[in-house]
């Protein structure tokens, strides 16, 4: 397994990326313009990617939330490399860059819908807090938060 820490021009987290993108498309069916509007990721500076033998297998970032606070975003393995810890990895290196750039806090935003997503942050210290932003009031939302 190779890490690389990156940026959202890398081709390899573009392409993750878009296969997250159809993923989430199909799980959010008619809600997905809703999301898909927050999720832009045109100039997001802290991004990873894990490796397995070469080949792009997940991904994930995170950019500025407040002045201590980062926010998780894009998270995806490829179906490929799935259960083999690489989501965890992510969040892992994800919380070690943020906490050397500074920040003390990471929140997050997932779909009620993605079991598996909520399990990895639930087992890496995540706390369940009340929806913010945009999230307000969106039913199929859970927002989570951590102290890094």
């Amino acid at each position: 397994m190779t890490i690389t820490r990156t940026d959202s021009s890398h081709t390899d987290f573009q392409n993750l990326v878009k296969l997250l993108d159809a993923d989430l498309a199909i799980r959010n069916g008619d809600d997905h313009s809703f999301y898909d509007q927050f999720n832009k990721i045109d100039s997001i500076k802290n991004c990873i990617v894990i490796y397995i033998d070469e080949k792009p297998g997940a991904c994930g970032a995170f950019k500025k939330f407040s002045e201590d606070t980062v926010e998780i975003k894009r998270m995806y393995t490829h179906p490929d490399f799935r259960k083999r810890g690489l989501a965890t990895a992510i969040v892992q290196e994800l919380e070690s860059w943020a906490k050397e750039s500074g920040y003390t806090k990471a929140v997050l935003e997932s779909s009620l819908e993605q079991n598996e997503a909520l399990s990895v942050y639930e087992k890496s210290g995540y706390c369940k807090i009340p929806n913010y932003g945009q999230y307000i009031g969106i039913d199929k939302s859970v927002c989570y938060e951590k102290i890094l």
